[in-house]
């Protein structure tokens, strides 16, 4: 990033979004930083990224555009690929006009079309056309997942799903919990595609632990839509887990977001155990600390006073006998259980 720039207003412009004067200003920023491409932390509409561009003349990028690009990179499966093509199309097909503006411009007289507007009724078709099959591609994958939930619900086995903000650790806690070797990098939305690992604890007790996509703040109607069948897997889970980042100084607007999210999908009613993680990025570098030291250092913490919050350090493989044991607690209704956890775990 080369140049930021920040302006308050009760409503966005509907032409620009910005006001006229900071479009000066971004246009003084451009020439000075001599960037070629704008990125708007909100969604545009098409009216506003078609004026924008012609106005600064580079390429503009706005948030959801950002987000489905990191998507794209982030999908490995099947599913997830579909997922992100789709929305992808669906962001598009309203902004197709811009594209061809400046051949419409060539267009002849009276009850004649221009080759611009026949390329756009071609390009409108196409996508549409392509919509459609993606949809129904996602369709036959939703009603092949469906059957795998009956099977999980027939075998009574309860399933545990990681979520959160996105690069919160759910992932290394993924791999710490069950060696699955799933990604787990310092990075936005590093996994995109559900893990399913199953879990046994040496009391029997035995769960599917499933990581699932992150979140963000302003998540795009037209994302949450895409990756639906995604978010559903949270409607199946007998326990979240909400993993949260506690070395963040923005952890209580991230887990409002996530509060939010559980909220637009109806799951508020669920168990849900909150996990503190990356306490070892809070303590003091210059000490070497053990894992009780660390744990009994958070201990008197008012957030650890909540009956169903844990802190952990996933990297580190702090506080995970504990975690398990709060889980084996709420799977069992509260009875007691041992706290000598190691878990043997299997992959799907």
């Amino acid at each position: 990033m080369v140049g930021r720039l920040t302006q308050k207003l009760h409503q966005p412009s509907r032409n620009l979004y910005i006001g006229k004067g900071k479009l000066d200003e971004l246009i003084e920023l451009r020439d000075t930083t001599k960037a070629d491409v704008i990125i708007f932390d909100d969604e545009l509409s098409p009216l506003q990224q078609r004026n924008l561009e012609e106005a600064l003349n580079v390429k503009i990028i706005d948030r959801v555009a950002l987000i489905l690009d990191i998507f794209a990179h982030r999908a490995q499966t099947h599913e997830g690929k579909l997922q992100v093509e789709l929305a992808q199309h669906q962001y598009l097909l309203p902004r197709l006009a811009g594209q061809w503006s400046h051949l419409e411009r060539l267009g002849g007289g009276i009850g004649t079309r221009g080759p611009g507007e026949s390329q756009l009724e071609t390009d409108r078709r196409l996508i549409n056309k392509k919509i459609q099959k993606l949809k129904k591609q996602l369709d036959d994958v939703k009603k092949h997942r469906m059957l795998y939930r009956q099977q999980r619900r027939k075998s009574g086995i309860p399933i545990v799903a990681l979520v959160g903000y996105t690069n919160s650790g759910k992932s290394t806690l993924l791999n710490a919990l069950s060696k699955a070797g799933v990604l787990a990098e310092d990075k936005l939305f590093a996994t995109l595609d559900p893990t399913t690992r199953r879990i046994t604890l040496p009391e029997k007790t035995t769960f599917l632990l499933s990581d699932t996509v992150g979140f963000i703040r302003k998540l795009p109607p037209v994302v949450v839509s895409a990756f639906r069948a995604t978010l559903e897997e949270l409607e199946e889970a007998t326990i979240l887990l909400h993993v949260v980042d506690f070395s963040s100084g923005s952890a209580a607007e991230m887990c409002e977001v996530v509060e939010d999210v559980f909220k637009d999908l109806e799951i508020s009613n669920k168990p849900v155990i909150t996990v503190l993680n990356k306490i070892d990025l809070l303590l003091d570098p210059g000490k070497k600390w053990t894992e009780n030291e660390a744990i009994t250092f958070f201990e008197n913490q008012e957030i650890e006073k909540e009956e169903n919050a844990v802190v952990i350090s996933a990297k580190k493989g702090w506080g995970l006998k504990k975690l398990l044991k709060k889980v084996n607690e709420v799977i069992n209704n509260g009875k007691p259980v041992t706290t000598d956890f190691g878990p043997n775990n299997e992959a799907l």
